[in-house]
């Protein structure tokens, strides 16, 4: 008999490693079938969330905040790049363009995970691709309400959710909530309520980790 691991991915659209770690994890879910299976769920953490409307320039934005050169930026980006590629996960090969606020996506996958949890993932895959191959402004209603009709979602709907502000405060809560159990940087994966593996780790970290706490005693 299969054992089952609940799983919250925490992450935020606009960074590349969570698109290398959700891929990694993705494949090594893979890996490990038929012997375990997952309940996979998607949890918001915002890297910018007082950024304005119309975004930053990715370069200057990360040379700000982190103190980069050009040349270093370029080198992370070929990193990410490479393992991407190792991952399935195609980058564009300037990296993101700019940089925007994402909260409206946060919002729109906490619904596809309040009331059409079977297309959440279709929802996060479409919006990482948009953001990070793509060089889409993720701050749109326009470019995430095409996510949404991408993974098979009510495109009226989640333009609906998109205008009124719906699931604001959810997400607000569970921002919160994650921040106050310690996790102050993406990607985060929380197994079993439990356990954390931080980072946007290889293939073979998530598959072994993944053995371990299916092997422990519930």
């Amino acid at each position: 008999m299969a054992a089952t691991l609940k799983i919250d991915f925490v992450s935020d659209v606009t960074c590349p490693w969570c698109a290398v770690g959700l891929h990694a994890l993705l494949k090594a879910l893979e890996q490990v079938q038929p012997d375990i299976e997952a309940q996979l769920h998607f949890q918001p953490f915002e890297l910018n969330p007082r950024m304005e409307p119309g975004g930053e320039d990715a370069i200057e934005h990360l040379a700000r905040k982190y103190g980069s050169t050009p040349a270093q930026l370029a080198q992370v980006r070929n990193t990410i790049r490479q393992r991407g590629a190792e991952v399935g996960f195609e980058f564009h090969p300037n990296g993101r363009a700019r940089i925007y606020n994402t909260r409206a996506a946060h919002r729109l996958l906490y619904w596809a995970g309040a009331e059409h949890p079977d297309k959440q993932m279709a929802l996060k895959l479409a919006l990482l691709k948009d953001c990070h191959r793509d060089q889409q402004a993720m701050e749109e209603p326009a470019v995430l309400r095409r996510a949404a009709e991408e993974a098979g979602l009510d495109g009226e709907a989640a333009a609906e959710v998109l205008a009124s502000g719906r699931y604001d405060d959810e997400v607000s809560e569970a921002e919160a909530m994650y921040q106050s159990a310690g996790i102050h940087a993406v990607p985060a994966v929380v197994i079993n309520d439990r356990h954390l593996i931080s980072g946007g780790q290889p293939v073979e970290v998530f598959e072994a980790a993944l053995r371990q706490i299916a092997a422990q005693p519930a």
